[in-house]
């Protein structure tokens, strides 16, 4: 098996001693989300649970409640532009039974997960793009509107002065702390829940990176990237830069980890360090991480650099944030 020194042998940065795992004496969680604004949709989530729902509305519940956050410069109203000024938002959900759905690149609707949630249940398809996922919305009777706000627009305006483009490491929660809407980089609020029948469900729903190309698409939407679930094992999700998610297909990887035997956090750590050894220096700049639930509610999560949070849940509605351990420092 590669040493710690040979992951690192192509790349500058310096390894973390330490490894963040939940405790052995917390109560099993129901539902995880990524970052600190994951707290306010598992209280959604898990509000859902109580009065008997699925996993599936559990996750949708928390999803939307993002969407909808103004505050909240990477998911639904108030994300960030293309670097064109348009918004465009990527979701997916995925069942216990391998039911998936997935929209990309939708425009004018504010709450994708539930239109992803459309394509799998309404649909014989698994993914609607552009134009054509915005006119399945509006036939399913989805309002539309300029998801373009005030303070999005300002950001926009301002990156158009040196329209340079540098992904910054965490601003998940730099920016919804401390300058609600304004210029950030990264995407994503990943969700994986266990429903009051016990069979898991798990959503991502993103407006992707700010000032990205137009139609790019990261691994938000795309199942086995950026989230996986199967009802015998666990379920995964994904946050950071998407296109190195997508090169290890993340969520997936982490689950088949899980599978073979390895605990939620050891299963993540075992996917950054798979892709720290494929890319060397080139994710020295930048923040990867893995959320995991197994059927057991053992949580856990790693990340290629310090700062990813993630909301733990149990049954009870308590909720804590747990800090992932990092490859490098």
């Amino acid at each position: 098996m590669p040493t710690r020194r040979a992951i690192l042998a192509a790349s500058p940065v310096t390894v973390l001693s330490t490894t963040v795992s939940a405790e052995p004496d917390t109560a099993p969680a129901v539902m995880i989300s990524t970052w600190d604004f994951g707290a306010a949709a598992n209280a959604a989530g898990v509000a859902r649970r109580q009065a008997g729902d699925s996993a599936l509305d559990m996750v949708e519940a928390g999803g939307r409640v993002a969407e909808a956050d103004e505050s909240n410069s990477s998911v639904g109203l108030g994300g960030l532009p293309d670097r064109d000024g348009r918004v465009t938002l990527d979701a997916c959900m995925m069942g216990w039974n391998g039911d998936i759905g997935a929209v990309c690149a939708l425009e004018d609707v504010v709450h994708a997960v539930s239109v992803a949630r459309a394509v799998m249940e309404k649909t014989p398809h698994t993914m609607l793009v552009g134009e054509g996922a915005r006119t399945f919305a509006v036939d399913q009777g989805f309002p539309t509107q300029n998801l373009l706000t005030p303070r999005a627009e300002a950001a926009w305006r301002d990156w158009l002065k040196t329209a340079e483009y540098a992904p910054r490491i965490n601003s998940e929660n730099t920016d919804w702390r401390s300058m609600p809407g304004g210029p950030g980089n990264h995407d994503t609020i990943g969700l994986i829940a266990i429903g009051a029948d016990g069979h898991m469900g798990g959503a991502c729903t993103t407006s992707g990176m700010a000032f990205k190309m137009r139609g790019r698409v990261g691994d938000s939407p795309l199942i086995g990237a950026g989230l996986y679930i199967d009802d015998e094992v666990g379920g995964a999700t994904a946050t950071g830069v998407g296109e190195d998610v997508v090169r290890v297909a993340g969520s997936h990887a982490v689950v088949e980890a899980m599978r073979h035997g390895m605990d939620p956090t050891s299963a993540c750590r075992s996917v950054i360090e798979r892709l720290a050894r494929l890319r060397g220096t080139k994710v020295a700049a930048s923040q990867v991480a893995l959320l995991a639930l197994d059927k057991q509610g053992r949580a856990g999560a790693f990340a290629l650099r310090p700062g990813f949070t993630y909301a733990v849940t149990a049954a009870d509605g308590t909720t804590r944030i747990e800090r992932a351990g990092a490859l490098f420092a």
